[in-house]
């Protein structure tokens, strides 16, 4: 049985629920997909007998995010857990080293490419009725797209460093491709005209690759490999884990 938890990285797709706290399935694929994976839905779906899992988007704000330790449980019941684009490149990169697999660009800059702000993958989107569209623009986007731009000869590494700062002052939930040409305009010249066409939406790729991995069940050539440290591990069943579990 596999499951896929997914909202704006892949907005606009089959594979998103329309309803909040409803599923949709997909008997050619034999997948069920359901809306971002909040603290307990790993868990959750593992107890139902699911036992390949796709995490590429969660929730964290008005809820707790889905934690480590039901990573670690789902493996310790013999599940394949994938993680891309988002919540799910954020714990790939942590639990990679127990057996998850980190699939795609986002993943391996958080895993090996020295990123560690979390909020590098946040946006604020629509709720399911709305299919999850989202109304603000990711660092790993706005990163993903000036380092395309630069590698064309688009923009020269200064104007590079001065436009990705002037993205990255802008709060989250406030930072669009508007915003930041608005920002730019005066510095840099005929910035929107130079960058528009590289706009690189990552976090959509790395959500891909991770459904074409989970569909055909296989294990990307790119990812991470566990950690040989990390191979006999035992999961403990702690007294805060059980309180989740009630």
């Amino acid at each position: 049985m596999k499951i896929l938890f997914a909202g704006p990285s892949l907005s606009g797709t089959e594979f998103v629920p329309l309803r909040s706290g409803e599923d949709v399935l997909l008997p050619n694929h034999e997948l069920t997909c359901r809306g971002p994976a909040k603290c307990g839905d790993i868990t959750h779906a593992v107890d139902q007998g699911y036992r390949t899992i796709g995490l590429v988007d969660g929730r964290f704000e008005d809820v707790a995010a889905v934690w480590h330790k039901e990573i670690l449980y789902a493996l310790s019941k013999g599940a394949v857990i994938y993680g891309a684009a988002s919540m799910g490149a954020l714990r790939a990169a942590e639990c990679y080293p127990f057996g998850m697999i980190g699939i795609g660009e986002v993943f391996e800059r958080y895993a090996f490419g020295g990123l560690e702000d979390d909020a590098a993958v946040a946006q604020v989107h629509a709720p399911a009725e709305f299919g999850y569209i989202a109304f603000s623009e990711a660092m790993v986007t706005i990163d993903a797209t000036l380092e395309r731009a630069k590698a064309a000869g688009a923009i020269n590494p200064d104007e590079m460093y001065y436009i990705r700062s002037a993205a990255n002052a802008i709060f989250f939930k406030e930072r669009s491709w508007r915003r930041v040409f608005d920002k730019i305009s005066t510095e840099i010249a005929d910035g929107e005209a130079r960058i528009r066409p590289h706009i690189c939406n990552i976090k959509r790729l790395d959500a891909t690759l991770l459904l074409e991995a989970m569909l055909e069940q296989r294990q990307p050539k790119e990812m991470g490999a566990p950690d040989d440290h990390f191979q006999d591990w035992t999961f403990n069943e702690t007294s805060q884990w059980l309180k989740l579990k009630v």
